[in-house]
């Protein structure tokens, strides 16, 4: 996702206070039930009728699931003033109880281990309206600026179970995707993820059947309803060719045929430096949308009004941030790192946003070089507020704090000067979208999976970095040509080494909690820790 910026003050979905307190329906939404554990989803087929002028919608969603453990009662998610009509097994209705946004499907006996099943949700109404999307989440019922509908959905933070119902927990995707059919009127194009598998006339209105082969997360499933036109190329990359395909406003289309043209230069790099896009067999889309822009799975939202930066800002601040439309390289990193490798629990958030942010950085670097893109991801710490960690709490629906996109960034650019070998990095973030394709992970295993790969025990550093607000910092004293270090506001056992500037060359140092020496061959004129290191320094001899 990304962010809603005003001036140095970053406003991020469900960030109320440290010391929240959390709710029964926020373990719900949060945990892993009894009533979601037995069941493993397969497939949902979704299909949705939308009426503009009502703002409402009904629809259905056949879900596909394989018996874990025997058991009968499944929880399926369905926030009001939405509707859950009823739900249908083997031709019979069933039982339906309701705690809050948990709906229990009452099954008429327990269902064996290994099999196969289905069911039908039936839901109607009038969805949330989403005042300031995407970060609030709902429904967008806006005009284009000659007054045509632009609808579209947006609900990362507050779930998908806003508008349709479903098991709404990150851990468990639909292991061979979605069947997408949206209904919306006849002079208007509904745009879903995946590819377009045909379309069907009806009297007032038309139905658009979308396919998603692979697995996909609940909010990343979405709607697009406009005055829309297509084009589309072909990108010749790592796994054969790959349809790009862009839906934007009819009076746009000029536009967007030139800002547009960043889409494969951000395929280019990206697989350079992640490995193969993740859904081949789904395309990628960019699909213009009446707010800022979202990470929705083989249809990246994007409205950016055409411009460089972010909304014709750099948020940097050093310029470099104008290179590049952030919607169409932030949201697209996304495929990677929140689609492609995805939290099993929002509370390790920081997943998908520190390596989503860390991309524009890579963006950068392969096309403008690593000066450029030090400049770029360092200018961003003017963003950080260390207000809390970036690992939320865990089984409530509770990401950690706003800061996991930039000081996240920060911290893998960090990362990289550690390890000190490019080549290495670079297929380490190749060995994770490999490690872990079309995954839920916990931050954890990507914890340890980069431990291992770069051969270095990293567990004060994730520890430091992701776990607490401090920030390292260096205190040294000079004395002629010996410098005396140490660390001060570390966690117990930090000893990240780093480089320092001495007489404008470059050494490495090795500093802990107790005060070391090194001595030079001439004496010291200048110091300072190289910048690429997120920590902070301090001169203790003045």
């Amino acid at each position: 996702m990304i962010k809603n910026i005003l001036p140095f003050v970053f406003l991020f979905i469900g960030i109320n206070s440290f010391a929240q307190q959390f709710t029964h329906q926020d373990t719900l939404r949060g945990s892993i039930t009894p009533e979601r554990a037995w069941w493993d989803l397969q497939h949902y087929d979704l299909e949705v009728e939308v009426f503009p002028s009502e703002k409402s919608i009904k629809g259905t969603n056949t879900v596909n699931y394989t018996v874990l453990e025997p058991n009968d009662v499944m929880q399926i998610d369905l926030q009001p003033p939405m509707k859950l009509d009823k739900a249908v097994q083997s031709r019979k209705e069933l039982e339906i109880t309701s705690d809050g946004n948990a709906h229990y499907i009452h099954l008429q006996k327990k269902q064996k281990k290994g099999k196969e099943f289905e069911v039908t949700l039936h839901f109607s109404g009038t969805p949330v309206e989403a005042q300031n999307p995407p970060w609030d989440g709902g429904f967008t019922w806006a005009k284009d600026e000659y007054g045509n509908p632009f609808i579209a959905t947006s609900n990362q933070g507050i779930g998908a179970s806003i508008w349709w119902p479903n098991k709404d927990h990150p851990y468990d995707e639909p292991d061979t995707g979605v069947d997408f059919a949206i209904t919306a009127p006849s002079n208007l194009v509904a745009v879903g993820n995946g590819r377009l598998k045909k379309t069907k006339e009806n009297d007032s209105t038309k139905t658009w059947l979308w396919e998603v082969k692979n697995p996909i997360n609940n909010y990343g499933v979405n709607i697009n309803i406009g005055d829309y036109v297509n084009f589309s190329e072909e990108y010749e990359g790592e796994k054969g060719t790959l349809d790009l395909s862009y839906w934007v406003l009819s009076h746009n289309l000029e536009k967007a045929k030139e800002q547009f043209k960043q889409a494969p230069k951000m395929m280019e790099a990206f697989e350079y430096w992640f490995g193969p896009y993740p859904f081949y067999e789904d395309s990628y889309k960019l699909v213009e949308a009446p707010y800022l822009g979202m990470e929705h799975q083989s249809s990246v939202t994007y409205g950016n009004h055409y411009k460089n930066g972010y909304l014709g800002r750099d948020l940097s601040g050093t310029g470099q941030g104008m290179k590049f439309d952030f919607i169409i390289i932030h949201e697209s990193g996304h495929e990677w790192f929140a689609n492609n490798i995805t939290n099993k629990d929002v509370a390790d958030m920081w997943i998908h946003e520190g390596f989503t942010a860390y991309s524009e950085n890579l963006y950068l670097d392969y096309f403008f070089g690593k000066e450029a893109a030090a400049e770029y991801v360092i200018g961003t710490r003017r963003s950080i507020k260390n207000d809390r960690p970036l690992i939320g709490t865990y089984n409530v629906n509770k990401e950690g704090s706003g800061d996991m996109y930039y000081k996240g960034a920060n911290i893998l650019h960090t990362l990289r000067q550690l390890i000190a070998d490019d080549t290495k990095w670079r297929s380490i973030l190749r060995g994770l979208n490999k490690e872990f394709y079309h995954q839920t992970v916990t931050s954890k295993q990507v914890e340890n999976y980069i431990s291992e790969k770069t051969g270095i025990d990293l567990t004060q550093f994730w520890e430091q970095y992701l776990r607490t607000t401090q920030i390292p910092k260096i205190e040294y004293k000079v004395n002629g040509n010996e410098l005396s270090f140490r660390y001060s506001n570390i966690v117990s056992g930090f000893d990240m080494p780093v480089i320092a500037i001495i007489n404008e060359k470059e050494t490495w140092i090795y500093p802990t909690n107790r005060w070391h020496k090194k001595r030079f061959s001439e004496p010291i004129q200048s110091i300072a820790i190289k910048k690429d290191f997120y920590v902070e320094s301090e001169n203790m001899s003045k």
